[in-house]
């Protein structure tokens, strides 16, 4: 498995990056810092706000809580040059007054935060664990994300959500994108049963990166080459023909993610 490395200049030589390790391991370590410090707030200010608040009223001061924690650390990560991201294909989709499902491919664990840090109305779909994790626990719960504990859960919290104006971010492989994998995982049919189920339509983001940083199986402390280079693109919308099956719709939109992701393109993901 490999990445091609769009960068070919002396910037990524194996030299500048031994010269940059320092301050790149500082940044890093700031950058968990802030998550510490700043998430950790949000934990201790969502929780109990969450409890007290009017749910409407505590769902818009979480999202926008969380909009503007990771609008922040991915301006840090624009400053300390660590990640050099191209998210103005999303910056459109901030500006929908309708409610619509986001349907990213998912690269790493971070591919959430450029995405979140875009969208003011964002509701996230996400493992039950977050929602009990000392960083984001809080402020997860507050801005009412949903546990992907159920299918049945998550069609009636995605389907009130979306009712109120809520932007859905839902990866449909489910989890990260697994090292052997060419393009994608196999499609999970969660999309497709809400997108059927609401009439609301489903933007496919496509998530182009140089690194493998995050993905499955990465270790936290191993270094990537930084700057590390990210494009978020965005789809056409698509919504369920008449008489198409969720399956017929899933496998529709996993046609679209094979013919984006196979181009090429200097941030492609490569097998071999």
């Amino acid at each position: 498995m490999a990445i091609s490395d769009p960068i070919a200049s002396p910037l990524r030589s194996p030299l500048r990056r031994w010269l940059r390790a320092p301050w790149d391991y500082v940044m890093m370590a700031l950058g968990l810092l802030y998550w510490g410090v700043f998430g950790g707030l949000l934990t201790l200010v969502g929780g109990p706000l969450h409890l007290v608040l009017p749910q409407r009223i505590g769902q818009k001061i979480g999202r926008r809580l969380l909009q503007q924690l990771f609008s922040k650390f991915v301006v840090y990560l624009r400053l300390s040059d660590l990640v050099r991201a191209d998210l103005t294909g999303l910056d459109a989709l901030g500006g929908l007054t309708h409610s619509f499902i986001v349907a990213p491919n998912h690269t790493s664990l971070w591919d959430v935060v450029f995405i979140i840090a875009r969208l003011p109305c964002a509701v996230c779909v996400m493992k039950k664990q977050i929602l009990t994790n000392p960083v984001l626990g809080g402020g997860a719960r507050l801005a009412g994300y949903i546990a992907n504990d159920g299918m049945k859960r998550v069609m009636r919290d995605a389907s009130k959500s979306l009712a109120d104006g809520g932007q859905l971010l839902m990866f449909p492989e489910g989890t990260r994108t697994r090292p052997d994998a060419r393009w994608i995982n196999p499609l999970k049919g969660g999309c497709a049963i809400i997108s059927k189920r609401t009439g609301v339509p489903v933007y496919p983001i496509f998530i182009r990166s140089d690194t493998r940083f995050l993905q499955k199986g990465w270790p936290l402390w191993r270094r990537p080459v930084f700057p590390i280079h990210m494009r978020f693109d965005v789809g056409e919308p698509m919504v369920p023909e008449p008489g198409e099956s969720s399956q017929e719709f899933t496998a529709r939109l996993a046609a679209v993610y094979e013919r984006e992701l196979s181009k090429p393109d200097p941030l492609r993901r490569t097998h071999g």
